[in-house]
């Protein structure tokens, strides 16, 4: 059996692709945003960042020293040069006005790093007052490139989140996740405007949970949760909105065939998907029926977080031929299939969906560490060989 027991856990905060995106969106905006959920990081991020600038200026609005340093913001932020970030910026939606002008200046004395929760007001005053003048950076958990390919099932069990990532036992990392899951929906939801009950949206996540990297069916949950299915959809689009779920689209394509339109659905931190399943340690992970389905959901976030979400879709037929996940890159069309499996082997699917969709290259992404052809219709790879392939596309 592949061994998925930890090692020691490297005790890391860099971040080098984040880094290497922020440089670039730092020299080509006057204004940058990181935002993504609590406690992911943004704000280690923005400090690496940071300490090497000649000068930089810090303001944290949940601080209330610094909340007075800004009562007179245009006054506060005027004169400053250099950079100027600004923590938890959805809390003054009001400042998006002023950073409007500010970033207009001739010379560009000064460059803007905002940090925010993804809630409705920071989304709604980046678009409306800062459309053209600024660069977003989502900002998810720990990624294999950061703790390294050796950390694979630990982040996988733990998650992405640093303080779960980089707990002491699993039993700790386990305690954190659940009162993180507490607060976010006691605390985090309501300050953005989501309406249910937080036991209802902790019942309606958990349900979502199980239909981890299955179909989402709306009429199907509401029956369930006795909500309408408009009513699921909609609270289904505020947790993607911050950043905790993921709906991957179908692809459509004039194929001729029945092809599943509804998106999959998937909790985008693993370590929050094994809480909310009550899943404490790897031996309950090998044992419990969502096994598979965990393990697909942690390798498209890789993915993605490597590659970026834009063109990425899965394929399925009524008829049941079906890819994890497609990936559009210019001209290409890469395929790749998502196994938990010793040695994964060719399926009849595999042929299907390689001639349907014209792939130029199909992967099948497994848990161990060798690289092998799967006769002429595949390449199985390991996470980190075909993160380290996917990057150079």
């Amino acid at each position: 059996m592949i061994d998925l027991y930890p090692p020691d856990l490297p005790n890391t905060t860099a971040r080098p692709r984040l880094l290497a995106r922020l440089l670039e969106a730092m020299r080509r905006a006057n204004v940058v945003t990181l935002l993504g959920p609590r406690q992911s990081g943004k704000t280690t991020l923005a400090r690496t960042y940071a300490h090497v600038q000649a000068a930089h200026t810090w303001f944290d609005l949940e601080d209330p020293e610094d909340i007075q340093r800004l009562a007179a913001p245009k006054r506060a932020l005027e004169a400053l040069r250099g950079l100027v970030v600004i923590d938890e910026v959805q809390r003054q939606p009001a400042l998006f006005e002023l950073l409007r002008v500010l970033a207009d200046r001739p010379g560009n004395p000064a460059k803007f790093l905002l940090l925010g929760s993804a809630a409705p007001q920071l989304i709604r005053g980046v678009s409306e007052s800062l459309a053209g003048r600024v660069e977003t950076i989502a900002v998810s958990g720990f990624e294999l490139a950061d703790v390294g390919a050796n950390a694979q099932a630990p982040l996988w069990l733990r998650g992405g989140y640093p303080r779960s990532f980089l707990s002491d036992s699993d039993a700790d990392s386990l305690s954190w996740r659940e009162n993180y899951i507490q607060t976010f929906l006691e605390r985090d939801l309501p300050n953005m405007g989501f309406t249910m009950p937080p036991s209802h949206a902790a019942r309606f996540w958990s349900m979502l949970a199980h239909h981890h990297g299955g179909i989402f069916n709306a009429s199907e949950l509401g029956r369930s949760l006795d909500l309408a299915h408009t009513t699921v959809a909609r609270q289904l689009d505020w947790l993607s909105s911050t950043y905790v779920m993921r709906l991957l689209p179908p692809w459509f394509e004039n194929l001729g065939k029945r092809l599943v339109k509804s998106p999959k659905v998937y909790v985008r931190d693993s370590g929050l998907l094994h809480a909310l399943l009550r899943i404490p340690d790897h031996h309950a992970l090998l044992g419990h029926p969502k096994l598979g389905a965990s393990w697909e959901g942690f390798v498209v976030e890789q993915i993605l977080a490597c590659c970026g979400d834009r063109d990425a879709y899965f394929y399925a037929t009524q008829s049941g031929a079906e890819l994890d996940l497609l990936l559009l890159r210019g001209s290409r069309r890469i395929g790749i299939e998502i196994k938990f499996s010793d040695a994964p082997r060719s399926t009849r699917s595999m042929h299907v969906v390689r001639d349907d969709l014209k792939l130029d290259q199909l992967i099948v992404i497994y848990p161990g560490t060798h690289n092998y052809p799967l006769g002429e219709i595949a390449t199985v790879m390991s996470l980190n060989a075909a993160l380290e392939f996917l990057s150079m596309l």
